[in-house]
């Protein structure tokens, strides 16, 4: 942690630096799936995992954690927003990675405005410019929520900068809404799921680079008749599943069922994978791989 303060202390332009001499890889290699580890998780204010509230606060503890998921054989990537990526370049942990960028982190874990998820995260043109892979958004859409337009309209904009720039972009759609207490939720009924697919693919000039991000439905049973609502390539999402090793192996189940839907081309997961109920990281992440 010190050398790295050190050096975005004197050195900033190292990151630029790194960046440009990453050594890069296809999206897809020849398996053509992907398992991307998460970590955009701390810049919007979620830093819990199960009942352990700041779970991810500890950058030195979460930077080791990612290095050592990074290192497995059949991790393709990571997911993360600046401050993380950065990180990880200066410590030469993104060669011949799928490095994306994370978009849109304004809507704060909590806050009154949690739904109002403006783009505070990489830009297109920082994506491109550092020479990232893609970039992934997230679109929460609430019916009783008129703010939501804007939120639609701002996904399906950045959607074009990406296309554009010939650059793939993740979108995790959600249909939320608020409890009673103002807790935003998200429904994963079979029905919502549905409409949030068909909602985010119609976004933007053009869904050439466009990828879903979903998550699997309350009852994966659902999910073969819930992934023919789109064409567009599709990777599961992980998710808080929980803290003990029985919701962990309960995932693990969902997904592989999921993965083996013909739309559907990995995993993107974070929390569970990197803060494993038994504190093996290398195995939850074997574990994971093993399902593609």
């Amino acid at each position: 942690m010190g050398e790295l303060v050190r050096i975005r202390t004197r050195h900033p332009e190292a990151i630029a630096e790194a960046a440009a001499r990453r050594a890069r890889r296809p999206l897809l290699n020849d398996s053509g799936r992907l398992m991307i580890v998460a970590a955009d998780h701390p810049a919007r204010g979620a830093l819990g995992v199960g009942d352990r509230k700041l779970a991810m606060a500890n950058r030195a503890d979460l930077l080791e954690r990612l290095c050592l998921a990074l290192s497995r054989p059949g991790v393709d990537g990571v997911l993360a927003t600046a401050d993380i990526l950065d990180d990880l370049l200066l410590l030469g942990a993104l060669d011949h990675k799928v490095v994306m960028g994370s978009m849109n982190r304004g809507g704060l874990q909590g806050a009154s405005f949690e739904l109002d998820d403006r783009f505070t995260g990489h830009r297109p043109q920082d994506i491109e410019r550092l020479g990232f892979d893609a970039g992934k958004l997230l679109l929460r859409v609430d019916y009783s929520d008129p703010g939501s337009l804007t939120t639609l309209e701002s996904t399906a904009r950045a959607i074009d900068a990406m296309a554009e720039r010939r650059l793939p972009v993740f979108v995790e759609p959600f249909i939320s809404r608020r409890t009673p207490g103002g807790k935003v939720t998200n429904d994963l009924s079979a029905e919502a799921v549905t409409r949030s697919i068909a909602i985010a693919s119609g976004l933007g000039g053009s869904s050439a680079y466009t990828w879903l991000k979903v998550p699997v439905t309350e009852n994966p049973d659902d999910m073969a008749q819930v992934m023919e609502t789109s064409t567009l390539p599709a990777v599961l999402l992980g998710g808080d599943i929980g803290d003990s090793p029985e919701d962990q192996v309960a995932a693990y189940e969902k997904w592989r069922g999921a993965l083996r839907l013909p739309t559907v081309r990995g995993l993107v997961v974070g929390r569970s994978l990197l803060y494993p109920a038994d504190g093996d990281v290398a195995a939850a992440v074997d574990t994971a791989v093993g399902l593609l």
